[in-house]
């Protein structure tokens, strides 16, 4: 980006990123991230309830993709019980909660171009 005529980038953590939207995207980018956060924003769910709402979505990745959210800090994990069966949960942070107006905006627009130039139709 160019700042009063020179080039210049934020630095965050070690990590040097050259826009806004460049940071953004190390939060949210990625084909799972923002459907994680989309079923996150009304109340917490467990493992399995994520990956019945995103079934094309892998147990392996589902769990990278919580990791990572979770170390981003826009997630947090919740756990239960001492001995198995543990009983975990997942929810969204102040932090995470401040992305959902980012993600309704993307979402509306997907589903305005879904409306547009797509179907809806029923999957299994």
């Amino acid at each position: 980006m160019i700042l009063e005529g020179k080039h210049k980038a934020y630095k965050i953590n070690d990590r040097v990123y050259h826009c806004g939207t460049d940071i953004t995207m190390s939060y949210i980018g990625g084909k799972w991230k923002c459907v994680v956060l989309w079923y996150l924003r009304h109340g917490t769910l467990r493992f399995s309830e994520l990956k019945r709402l995103i079934p094309d979505i892998t147990e392996k990745m589902l769990s990278i993709q919580l990791k990572s959210l979770q170390e981003d800090g826009l997630i947090t994990r919740l756990s239960f019980g001492k001995r198995a069966p543990f009983r975990v949960q997942y929810e969204l942070t102040d932090f995470g909660l401040s992305l959902i107006p980012v993600i309704e905006v993307i979402t509306n627009w997907g589903i305005e171009l879904g409306n547009n130039k797509g179907e809806i139709i029923e999957v299994l």
